[in-house]
């Protein structure tokens, strides 16, 4: 699990991009199976579940990397 941490943070818009492109993906190969929708439809709507779900992954990202380091300052306070 670490090797994946430390290779997400190495590299975070890659990893980024790849969620996105896989939400894209995904949210059109479902709306081709489930609704009768043209097109130029099918792509906006997965673009906004794109951005949604990557604006998710950001959040929950900003919330680890703030309790990391709150969670690391606490350490440093506590030898000292």
């Amino acid at each position: 699990m670490e090797a994946i941490q430390s290779w997400v943070s190495e590299h975070k818009l890659t990893s980024i991009g790849g969620i996105w492109a896989s939400a894209v993906g995904a949210s059109l190969a479902y709306s081709r199976a489930r609704t009768p929708l043209k097109p130029s439809l099918r792509l906006i709507h997965a673009r906004m579940h794109a951005q949604a779900l990557t604006l998710a992954v950001l959040s929950g990202a900003a919330i680890y990397h703030y309790y990391e380091d709150h969670e690391a300052a606490a350490h440093h306070d506590g030898e000292n």
